[in-house]
């Protein structure tokens, strides 16, 4: 066996390297799982989403099959023209056309998040509804920047910056001597057994000296390539940090400005559909042709489909900060490292 006197600090830098790309490692799984948890989230909110659409798609196919047996009725009486009743059979065919379209999207969705579980493709047990489900917690005002050094890929460049510095102080060291102990069992001599106090048998000590003597061009090579190695951590760690700042300032954004945008597309929903009500009526008593009640029916559809996209990005959006603040932002450091 032999020991080196770490003298220069060698040693010491090289473990301190070891140590750093061990905690990047670590980091690096962290962040596989917070990305795992976020798109599982992602997905489920698509499908809550994708099942409002369907079921938009039904009530307006069950709307324009409404209108067409009445066109259908009145024009057997001969009180509606053909070109109303054809017009209302082309807008209940292409409201059916849709919803094999969402069908398959909602099996396609459904097989993709049992992937995200590691399950063989099949449905998917819903919870509450899209429009049931919490866009809570609030996100308090303020939130402290020092979040985000919760976030895995922020703690992965920071770990390999330290490397990346520890591997300067290697790459340094080798421009001096190591010094080895190399010990061997054997009887030792008078002077050795006076040296290591009189034992029979002992660790004979020998010292070698052993420096950088024909390789001063590579170890100057290896020096200025770890000096670069640290320049380009150091530049990947600003950028990771510009881009988490970034990240966190668009969810932020979009959770403030869908929330006004849900509030104003939810009005005209409600208007539309009272339109809706007011045409139908309308026709019903010859005081509107049928072009009224189209024109309002194709402007509530379309605004539904609309809103529910509005409530799906909200919720979309928590998702977002949450993994842009390396998981959530509701927990004490305390708590945060408990749940690691």
């Amino acid at each position: 066996m032999s020991w080196e006197l770490d003298i220069w600090g060698r040693i010491r830098r090289s473990t301190e390297a070891a140590r750093a790309a061990l905690l990047a490692t670590e980091d690096a799984r962290r962040g596989v799982w917070l990305t795992l948890v976020s798109d599982l989230a992602q997905a489920y909110f698509e499908l809550l989403a994708l099942d409002v659409q369907l079921q938009i798609a039904r009530d307006s196919r069950d709307a324009y099959q409404h209108t067409f047996d009445l066109f259908q009725d009145r024009f057997t009486l001969g009180v509606a023209s053909n070109l109303e009743t054809s017009r209302a059979q082309g807008a209940l065919g292409g409201a059916e056309a849709n919803i094999p379209q969402l069908e398959s999207a909602i099996v396609a969705k459904e097989n993709q998040i049992s992937i995200l579980l590691g399950k063989d493709p099949g449905p998917i047990l819903r919870g509450s509804p899209m429009y049931e489900q919490p866009v809570v917690p609030t996100v308090a005002a303020g939130l402290p920047s020092a979040l985000l050094e919760r976030r895995p890929d922020l703690r992965q460049a920071e770990q390999q910056l330290v490397g990346a510095n520890a591997r300067i102080g290697v790459a340094k060291a080798e421009f001096f001597p190591k010094l080895n102990l190399t010990a061997l069992f054997g009887t030792a001599s008078p002077e050795v057994s006076a040296l290591t106090g009189g034992s029979a048998t002992i660790w004979a000590v020998a010292g070698t000296l052993s420096g950088p003597l024909f390789n001063a061009g590579r170890t100057l090579g290896t020096y200025r390539a770890s000096i670069a190695q640290w320049e380009q951590a150091k530049l990947q760690y600003e950028q990771a940090v510009l881009t988490a700042l970034r990240e966190v300032s668009d969810a932020l954004t979009a959770l403030g400005k869908l929330s006004e945008a849900e509030t104003g597309q939810d009005v005209s929903v409600k208007a539309l559909g009272e339109a809706v009500e007011h045409a139908t009526d309308r026709y019903r008593q010859g005081l509107a042709n049928y072009f009224e009640v189209l024109e309002a029916q194709q402007q509530l559809y379309p605004a539904q489909n609309t809103l529910a996209q509005i409530r799906r990005d909200r919720l979309l959006a928590h998702v977002r900060l949450y993994k842009a603040l390396g998981g959530g932002w509701s927990l004490t450091d305390a708590q945060w490292t408990d749940e690691e």
